[in-house]
């Protein structure tokens, strides 16, 4: 009888600290069918949905930004699996604390034959003293893992930890599933239960600010709630687009300097000045700008950029870029942003070669893997004994035109084996221009 009255009472207290949880929390999942917008992940057919279904999963870590179902997808297999569900935090928790969960799942193991998930959310916070304290117990099933996290874990968790177990990649949430996650917590009795109406430019104004991020359009929907009085089921309070704006005025899109979307994002904004679209450039300038990226390493890529995709087909590019980043270093935050955005639609707009690029490269490339080639003597130092007999330099400008026909390459080597002008801006024009004096300049 103690057992039942303390089993009551254990259920009450939860439900009781489940009625007082943030609104995310208490929307989790119980069944897969509630699940959204994971579809590759987790829909019919999937490994993942197939090993819930049958209960039979095994190791896995999820990844994906943050607000796509991670810890949903762990709630509902602790509501649909017959294991025994553990969690242990990879903030506070300590090896210390992973040994004694270990132990357990293994006493309960051999004594029940019920298996144990251990659930780690962030799971790339554990340092690597921590992760392989799980090593043994996942490679020989005393439990099964479920790490969730928001990095890349081929980076952030160690490859052994890797090795036994499967990757699940999350997807940002579409705006179809954040709506539907919206909806379903205004009406359900865990949720709003009905008491709100939201407005339809109410729900687009959610979907939008969240940008993809259930928790988030979740979190806002409870602050816009707060901020009107809770209706009736047959008369719900109105919950308008101004409500959401003021509950939630400025939409913080996915940016996590040093990750994964810091590279995304930088890559984006390189290969829009590189293919002349400034539009495109001032966006993902913008998502940089937003998310706190450092000015100069924006300035930094477009410095390299002036040279590799541009180089003198617009020699001019460099000097903005070197401009650019010198106001990122005495100017900051919020000026230098004109700066820059000024310097990435120049170089989105600026005629483009590759040539020098290509040129040093193939130069490094023959120079690294082919013979080694001689200076021709003429061009050699004069400042040593025996430099009389190294024959005549000619000096190009004692010569028309300031030029002379004369080999500099070494003997082997060809003129145009490594710059190929572009056919495009002042690159163009010098090529043009060289030839026609290097033909006037030559005796017939």
């Amino acid at each position: 009888m103690a057992g039942d009255m303390d089993t009551l009472f254990t259920e009450i207290e939860a439900e009781e600290r489940l009625k007082a949880a943030p609104l995310a929390v208490r929307m989790r999942p119980r069944r897969l069918e509630e699940l959204v917008g994971q579809e590759g992940a987790i829909g019919e057919g999937s490994w993942l949905r197939t090993a819930i279904d049958n209960d039979a999963l095994s190791s896995v870590i999820l990844f994906g930004p943050a607000g796509t179902g991670k810890t949903s997808i762990a709630a509902v297999i602790a509501e649909q699996t017959r294991a025994a569900f553990v969690e242990v935090s990879a903030i506070g928790g300590t090896v210390s604390d992973l040994r004694r969960e270990i132990e357990a799942a293994k006493q309960r193991l051999g004594a029940t034959g019920q298996p144990t998930i251990l659930f780690v959310d962030e799971i790339h916070r554990f340092n690597r003293s921590q992760q392989d304290a799980l090593l043994h117990a996942v490679e020989n099933r005393f439990l099964v893992l479920v790490g969730a996290t928001t990095e890349n874990p081929f980076f952030e968790v160690n490859t052994a930890l890797l090795s036994r177990s499967r990757v699940v990649e999350l997807q940002a949430l579409g705006d179809e599933a954040v709506a539907a996650m919206v909806r379903r917590a205004v009406a359900d009795e865990r949720g709003l239960g009905g008491r709100y109406a939201l407005e339809p430019d109410a729900l687009d104004a959610l979907v939008m600010l969240c940008a993809g991020d259930g928790r988030a359009a979740l979190t806002t929907l409870e602050l816009a709630a707060a901020m009107v009085e809770p209706g009736t089921a047959e008369e719900p309070t109105p919950i308008t687009a101004a409500t959401v704006r003021a509950a939630n005025p400025h939409r913080a899109l996915p940016y996590d300097k040093n990750k994964d979307m810091h590279y995304d994002v930088i890559s984006a904004f390189i290969k829009s000045m590189r293919g002349s679209d400034p539009d495109a450039a001032v966006y993902w300038l913008a998502r940089m700008i937003d998310g706190g990226e450092d000015p100069k390493f924006i300035a930094r890529r477009m410095y390299i950029a002036a040279s590799e995709d541009i180089g003198n087909a617009d020699p001019n590019a460099l000097l903005v870029a070197a401009a650019a980043f010198r106001a990122a270093e005495v100017i900051g935050y919020p000026e230098c942003r004109i700066n820059l955005a000024q310097a990435a639609i120049y170089l989105a707009l600026a005629p483009k070669s590759n040539a020098a690029e290509a040129a040093i490269d193939a130069a490094l490339a023959e120079v690294r893997q082919g013979p080694a080639r001689s200076v021709p003597d003429y061009l050699r130092d004069r400042h040593r004994p025996g430099s009389e007999g190294y024959g005549a330099y000619k000096y190009p400008h004692s010569y028309p035109g300031g030029w002379v026909d004369q080999r500099y390459l070494p003997e082997g080597l060809e003129r145009g084996c490594f710059y190929q002008p572009s056919e495009r801006g002042w690159e163009a024009y010098r090529a043009d221009a060289a030839a026609r004096d290097r033909a006037e300049a030559t005796p017939d």
